[in-house]
């Protein structure tokens, strides 16, 4: 007799893949054509008491061609990196950094405050500060003997 370990999110993650296949194949969509993004930068998130601190790695990037939007929960940064141009010396080139369209997104939790939310660029570094929403204290409701 064999052990058969119970996976719950197998079922679900195997259902989605099927999903996603039967949605691109009815829209005649290839791996390529669905693609929304050339390049995904790789992002590090902080909680801290007070805030969620994102760092998004974007070198050659202008600050002017990232777009950082909230909407309904979600915080989606995106942008383009423009390919340089560049001459051909003695037939010899070689082209390694990725150019193209970047896109992120990530779901707030509901503690975060999306009318406070900042960003700035400095040194190919993305920061999102996200504040969070004051917390509500408990309060301790007192019992009356009758």
């Amino acid at each position: 007799m064999s052990l058969v370990r119970y996976q719950p999110w197998g079922l679900m993650r195997s259902l989605h893949e099927d999903l996603d296949r039967l949605f691109e194949q009815r829209m005649g969509m290839d791996e390529t054509a669905g693609s929304v993004a050339n390049w995904v930068p790789p992002v590090d998130i902080r909680e801290e008491e007070n805030r969620f601190l994102l760092h998004a790695d974007i070198p050659g990037v202008k600050p002017e061609d990232i777009e950082v939007t909230m909407e309904n929960g979600v915080l989606t940064i995106s942008g383009t990196r423009a390919s340089e141009k560049s001459e051909d010396e003695n037939g010899y080139r070689r082209v390694e950094r990725i150019t193209g369209r970047f896109f992120r997104r990530f779901t707030l939790p509901d503690t975060a405050d999306a009318e406070g939310i900042n960003a700035k660029s400095h040194d190919g570094v993305l920061e999102v500060i996200i504040p969070k929403h004051e917390r509500v204290m408990p309060r301790r409701i007192s019992v009356e003997v009758n």
